[in-house]
Formats: structure tokens, sequence, C-alpha cells
């Protein structure tokens, strides 16, 4: 490489530094391919990636080629670079009080918590976009995942949503399309009639849930299962309705719904620690089957809340985030029981005109427009409406528009007592 001729047909540099609050390794490598499309395929530039995602990335072009070669800005381990990158998407921290919430009240809500919900496995509160209490059952703990259940639906029709953006699908396509080798011979008027709207809302004119965990064809069984109302008229919730949404994303995107959210809505929001089960036949459950951090769902609820913008970026389209976090089907009449609000495409509505998902033993994702809160919770509990009142009785009321005093002697005993804490189960 004497001169400069040789130079440049030797080798041409490029270097691409990323912060570690910017790791993402499909964002690195799409910025490197636009450089040269046509020369470098993705599938084989990121897996070299994964390693070293959060140092500085040499692009050298030689007479035989690319060559990809990653330089840690520190010596860590992969395990120890993963948790850097993490710790950059995390939400920020604040004290309760400048937030508008006393650190009294949140030691309150967290005493009495732990009394009555047997048993509290974990909280993240945040104010106005900064975690305000953070509290762990030992031996939950941060960085551990926990089942969500049920919360898992509103994940799953958020896929739908962005599916629906891509123009794969409508919602008001009938569900019979989607898998014509599956559909019965003679289906019913009634299943004709069943769309994917109905699949959001539960209203797809079952009087009872398919049973589908013990067969090996989910969707067949789904599809052969007796539709007595007309859709769209009759709430029944329907786990299985939640699979079939999962298993229409796929059908219409060639990826599971686990694979299709990743770059559009775990790796923007910075989840990198996920895991969703799959049915027997290959298909993302859905319904259920979902584990998460709880500060990821937190920023879950957060994304909703800021009507689907994230760091500037409109992830989710603010319409869709709009009509499925609203009262699409009537659902009860209680006007004491969350219940009995309302539902929409997988999200309740409650009372105090807060929305959230959940799932069984308690596990939240409570979404306060009117207070500018998200609250997640896990547990496992029988009686997730007291787990409820709970929230509405001691936080409800702890929400200032001000910023108060700071209270640091209050903000201690919040950190002595959750220093405390332990899980009965």
């Amino acid at each position: 490489m004497g001169t400069d001729r040789q130079s440049h047909e030797t080798y041409q540099g490029l270097v691409i530094a990323r912060r570690a609050e910017s790791c993402s390794v499909d964002q690195v490598v799409r910025d490197c391919i636009s450089l040269q499309p046509t020369q470098l395929q993705y599938s084989s530039l990121r897996p070299v990636l994964v390693e070293c995602f959060c140092g500085k990335v040499f692009w050298m072009r030689t007479r035989l080629g690319f060559i990809f070669s990653c330089i840690a800005l520190v010596a860590v381990s992969a395990l120890s670079a993963a948790k850097a990158c993490a710790q950059g998407k995390s939400l920020p921290r604040a004290t309760p009080e400048s937030q508008g919430v006393s650190s009294d009240a949140v030691l309150d809500f967290l005493k009495t918590a732990n009394d009555k919900v047997q048993s509290m496995h974990s909280v993240v509160l945040v104010r106005h976009g900064k975690v305000i209490l953070e509290a762990w059952w030992h031996p939950e703990a941060p960085e551990n995942t926990h089942v969500l259940w049920s919360l898992s639906k509103s994940f799953t029709s958020t896929a739908v949503g962005l599916a629906v953006a891509d123009g794969k699908l409508s919602i008001d396509d009938p569900v019979m399309k989607f898998f014509p080798e599956s559909n019965p011979d003679t289906p019913s008027t009634n299943l004709k009639g069943m769309r994917v709207r109905d699949l959001l809302t539960m209203a797809t004119g079952h009087q009872d849930e398919p049973k589908v965990r013990d067969q090996t064809d989910w969707i067949k069984t789904f599809l052969s299962h007796p539709v007595p109302h007309k859709p769209g008229t009759h709430f029944q919730y329907n786990t299985p309705a939640t699979f079939m949404q999962s298993a229409i994303v796929q059908k219409v995107t060639g990826q599971k719904v686990v694979d299709y959210l990743t770059p559009r809505l775990f790796e923007p929001l910075g989840i990198e620690s996920h895991q969703w089960d799959d049915n027997p036949q290959g298909i993302s459950i859905g319904g259920y089957g979902l584990y998460l951090r709880t500060d990821d769902i937190a920023k879950f609820g957060q994304l909703y809340l800021q009507r689907g913008v994230w760091d500037g970026k409109q992830l989710i389209p603010t319409d869709w985030v709009d009509t499925a976090t609203s009262k699409q089907v009537s659902n009860g009449s209680d006007p004491n029981r969350d219940w009995d609000q309302g539902y929409g495409f997988q999200f309740w509505r409650c009372r105090h005109g807060a929305y959230r998902g959940d799932g069984k033993d308690g596990q939240f994702c409570i979404v306060l427009p009117d207070q500018d809160a998200v609250v997640a919770i896990t547990a496992n509990t029988p009686d997730m409406q007291s787990e409820l009142n709970i929230v509405w009785e001691k936080l409800l009321p702890a929400f200032h528009d001000a910023a108060l005093p700071e209270n640091a002697e209050g903000q201690a005993k919040v950190k002595e007592f959750v220093s405390t804490l332990k899980a009965s189960k």
C-alpha cells in the first residue's frame, strides 16, 4: 500500500460508531447495508455484530470483498454489553416528589399492596415518563422475566395493528379468508360473517371458548366450533380468538408474532429479554405465553400513553392506539367492577378513565391518561379486583399536577421498605 493508487485498490475504510444508548444490532446492520446494498447480505452481518454491537464497527473494502471487524469500547463480556444496551433504553428515573407524587403516599401504597395482595411480585410506577417507584418482592428481581398470561393479548393485538398499517390485512377481513385449507365443508352463516375485528373484541359469536389446548390443529378446531351468535353482538372472553390473531399475522407476514414485533416494537423500546411460547403448529400462542421484565411492561404502557410515539418516532399508528384502547363492545353494567367497563382491541376499559392489559394471577399494565401515569404489576393472586382497588384508593389521590417539595426522609423510608419485600408465593 505504498501509493495512493495501491491504497485505493486495496481498501477503503469506513468507521461507524454507535453509542451504547443506541445499541440496536439491526439498525447498525441497516446503516451498513445502506452503503453497499448489493454487495453485502444482512444475514451474514447480523451474527458477527451480535457479539460486539456496543463497540465500533469497521467496514473495510478489499480485493477479497467486505470484511467486518468489531473492536469493543471496553473489555466487557457479552452479558455486560447486553446489560449496558438495555440500560441505554431504560426509562429515566426521578424522585416521586419531582413528578408530583408524595413518597409517603408511595410507601402507603407499597405497604397496603404487601399486606393485602398475596403475593405481589413487582411494581413499576411511571409518572410523566419517568420511573418514580420500582420494587421487587424477593426472589423476583429487575432482570427476571415474568409470565404475562393474558397480558400477552395486548401485544398480539398490537401486532395486528402493525400488520394492518403495513397493508397486510384489514380488520374487516373475514377470518375464513386466511385458512381455506382448514375451513369446515359446510360453514355456518355466522362463521362466514366472523371478521378479524370480532377476534379483537372477543365478540366472535361463540357461546363458549373453543377447546384447543389438547388439539394438534388449533386453527381447524377453532373454525369447527359452533358460532350460535351473530359475530359482533355477543361478548365472550376467548383466548383462542387471540391465538387466531397470531395465526393470521403469521400467515400474512410469514413471521411469528414475536419475530414480527421484534424490529417494530421490542427493539425500539429496548426490550432485549422476551420469550413467547408456541403452540403445536409452531405459531406464537398469542393469548398467553409471553415473558417480559416488569420494566418492559411499563415501557409498553408508556408507548400507548404516548399514543404510539417513542423517541419521536410513530411506532404504532395513533388511530390504532385510540381505537384499540377505547370501548368497542359492552361487557357488563356494574359501575364498581373493572371488568364491566367495556372492551377494546384486547385492552380492558377501567374505571377512572383508565385502560389496561391484564393477565391471570394479577399481571397488569395500567394506563392512566388523565394522570399521565403507567402502573406495571406482576403478582400471584386470585383476587385481581382487590389488586386494582389498591391502585385506585392509594395512588389516584397521590397524583398532583405540580412538583412537590423533595422529601429525602420519605424517599429513604421507601427504599428501606422495598429492601425488605419478600414474595409469599
